[in-house]
């Protein structure tokens, strides 16, 4: 995904700043593709439990509760 600078900051004040190593490129690039990939399940996972949530909501309307009761059993 291209090179970097890394800057280092020390306690007096100092700074050092270099261009990244190959590897710190490479390491950066596959956590920046693990993190995306984290990212999305993470977004699937929300979004698989907001469909359930809207299931359950639709079956116990189906057997007769109201919006009060469903959110009482809820706890919402």
């Amino acid at each position: 995904m291209g090179t970097f600078t890394i800057t280092t900051v020390y306690p007096d004040g100092r700074t050092e700043t270099r261009d990244a190593t190959p590897e710190e490129v490479a390491q950066r690039d596959a956590d920046l593709v693990a993190f995306e990939a984290e990212e999305q399940a993470r977004q699937q996972a929300i979004a698989e439990a907001e469909a359930a949530k809207a299931s359950a909501r639709a079956k116990l309307q189906a057997l007769g509760l109201n919006e009060a009761e469903i959110a009482a059993i809820a706890g919402i």
